[in-house]
């Protein structure tokens, strides 16, 4: 495997896509998580599998947290760890649609270091470091510049625009898209192909962990609904929604979100 992180996970990721495109959406065998946590499928299994023997070997004092793993707290213990989804969009990836991702990360003490998002039927590959800006398929990409929020392109499911989710109900008036893979969603905005995302459930970090330091690497600014940084590899694995945006942007939208208590 190599040397840096971030050529570790570029590899890993194009590996997993390799593993992932050998099987048919709609014929591969799926089965039904408990508690209304969503279909799984056996490639999202064989890619968890080979992304935890290669990673791990890779670096062994690296903590693990990956959707399709079951959850040790001796992570909580390791100043790094990888946090990571399979198949991020495993809906999309049943369909037999292209907008399915595998989402790589490496967080540091909380905070994203390493990123990659890939694609595999899209041919497109988004990854960063720390300090070292953001890219697709290796050529520099940068957030919107955007810093009106009145028709502004966001993307986001549709629940996240009911009135009650804003100050005063007063929805703004932003051209709406939506994407199934959540790390896809956030990878755009780092692209420039919108202005915003925003996600008001509570978030599993392996959806959006990559995404937050390609999205930062771009100069978008990310936090939670709260406005509050993002945190990575805590006890329950799940941060307060995400709200990501062109840096003119980030502000003014978080302001005007309604407030929730602690």
């Amino acid at each position: 495997m190599p040397g840096t992180d971030l050529d570790l996970l570029i590899a890993a990721s194009k590996e997993a896509g390799q593993i992932a495109t050998r099987y048919s959406g709609k014929s591969a065998k799926t089965w039904h998580k408990p508690d209304d946590l969503g279909p799984v499928t056996e490639a999202d299994l064989a890619v968890n599998e080979m992304l935890h023997r290669e990673l791990g070997a890779a670096r062994p004092d690296y903590g693990w947290l990956s959707e399709e793993s079951e959850d040790n707290a001796a992570r909580l213990t390791q100043d790094k760890v990888f946090i990571i989804d399979p198949i991020d969009g495993t809906r999309s990836f049943i369909e037999g649609a292209d907008t399915w991702a595998h989402s790589l990360a490496i967080a540091e003490k909380g905070v994203v270091t390493a990123a990659a998002v890939y694609l595999p039927l899209k041919g497109k590959l988004y990854s960063a470091s720390a300090g070292r800006g953001a890219f697709l398929n290796g050529a520099p990409i940068r957030a919107s510049g955007r810093s009106d929020l009145t028709g502004a392109t966001m993307i986001a499911a549709k629940p996240n625009f009911h009135p009650t989710n804003w100050r005063g109900q007063k929805v703004p008036e932003v051209k709406r898209a939506y994407r199934p893979s959540l790390a896809y969603r956030l990878s755009l905005v780092a692209e420039g192909r919108f202005d915003a995302m925003l996600t008001l459930r509570d978030s599993w970090e392996w959806d959006i962990a990559a995404g937050d330091l390609i999205l930062r690497e771009a100069g978008a600014i990310t936090s939670d609904k709260r406005g509050n940084a993002l945190r990575f590899n805590n006890p329950y694995p799940q941060v307060k929604g995400v709200v990501a945006a062109a840096p003119g942007l980030h502000a003014d939208l978080a302001g005007r979100l309604a407030q929730w208590p602690d």
